[in-house]
């Protein structure tokens, strides 16, 4: 097979992110085509598009989450993420298994409870009229007095497909965390749900070439390797095979980019849990190993750049000033083109308010 070395992998993961050149996608088809942002924190998302798109603007976004064209729902890795309502719909249902799992961790503060009563009692709660967490433990605890409180709440997040109501997650906006089901807010049910060859494809085409263990980790899964298998068996192969400097097997879709490993690649600004970060078990392609767990700091995640394609350093926003903080030495066009880079974004995510862009020393 051929060997594909981290500067091919880098490039072509870039290319399918959006991220060596700037695409003219719309925000929507953007959202799609990613299969979702990371969206631990309202604003990641609208950086994450800030990036990738070239005359993408906040309101863009904010449209879609005002008009339930886009949502906020647990997904991938148990975490949130902002979906197309499509994909919300028929995306949840393939990593419920999941979200059932974590119910294990409580099991001892649900002793007595009825979990299928508990989802349909906490589904009439949250459709009755949006529901902050706080408020349904509450609700809950009345039936069950016994069982822990928060444990209740984790178990109505788990066993139901709850997203995060607007205002919670428009640019410019705020509001508290209130929740309600996902058909309830779309007005429309789960008609079909994606199967694991769908998906299969969609992880490829965003995040490939990969292996079966980078589709695992990026979904929070495990056991996908039938699904791979299957194109392998089928008459006509749908995906090629290659493998990386490790001797890992990577599959890819055969016509999806995998750009010279010499293709330039501009500074990006990408924010704090940008899935371009962690969507590999295998994260050299855009990590150096020397650079390993310094964007974190305990359980804060900082904000990225890119040099080269590869992750250079952190950065951070203040009042007035844009402070960049590489772990290595820039050369002085590296410094000058990290420095446009800044400015452009500054333009498309605060338009009208005047920011210094200073470079902080390197972080050994």
């Amino acid at each position: 097979m051929t060997v594909l070395d981290a500067r091919a992998l880098n490039r072509a993961t870039l290319d399918r992110q959006l991220l060596l050149r700037r695409s003219p996608l719309t925000t929507r088809a953007a959202v799609e085509h990613l299969v979702g942002l990371q969206a631990q924190n309202v604003k990641p998302p609208y950086y994450a598009l800030a990036a990738r798109l070239d005359a993408f603007a906040p309101a863009d976004l904010a449209h879609l989450m005002a008009s339930r064209e886009a949502v906020r729902i647990v997904t991938l890795r148990s975490t949130i993420h902002t979906h197309t309502a499509d994909d919300c719909l028929a995306l949840r249902p393939f990593v419920q298994p999941a979200r059932e799992r974590e119910l294990t961790v409580f099991r001892k503060g649900l002793t007595g409870v009825d979990l299928g009563r508990l989802a349909a009692l906490a589904r009439d709660l949250v459709e009755e009229e949006p529901r902050t967490l706080k408020q349904l433990r509450e609700a809950l605890a009345v039936q069950w007095p016994d069982a822990d409180p928060r444990a209740l709440g984790v178990a109505a997040r788990c066993l139901l497909p709850l997203v995060q109501v607007t205002p919670r997650g428009v640019w410019g906006e705020s509001g508290q965390v209130a929740l309600t089901t996902s058909e309830h807010w779309l007005g429309r049910s789960t008609t079909t749900a994606y199967d694991a060859e769908t998906l299969v494809r969609r992880y490829l085409a965003a995040f490939g070439p990969a292996s079966v263990k980078d589709m695992q980790t990026w979904a929070g899964l495990t056991r996908l390797r039938p699904a791979f298998e299957k194109f392998e068996k089928s008459e006509k192969p749908e995906l090629l095979r290659f493998r990386d400097e490790h001797g890992t097997e990577l599959f890819d879709l055969p016509d999806a980019p995998r750009p010279d490993p010499r293709t330039p690649a501009p500074p990006r600004f990408l924010p704090e849990f940008d899935n371009l970060l962690l969507s590999h078990a295998d994260r050299t392609r855009v990590i150096p190993a020397e650079y390993w767990g310094r964007t974190w700091v305990g359980n804060i995640a900082h904000p990225t750049f890119l040099v080269d394609g590869f992750l250079a350093g952190v950065w951070r926003l203040t009042e007035d000033t844009l402070t960049v903080q590489p772990f290595g030495r820039l050369t002085e066009k590296e410094r000058e083109e990290v420095a446009e880079e800044a400015v452009r974004m500054l333009a498309v995510m605060h338009p009208g308010t005047s920011y210094e862009v200073r470079f902080g020393t390197v972080i050994a």
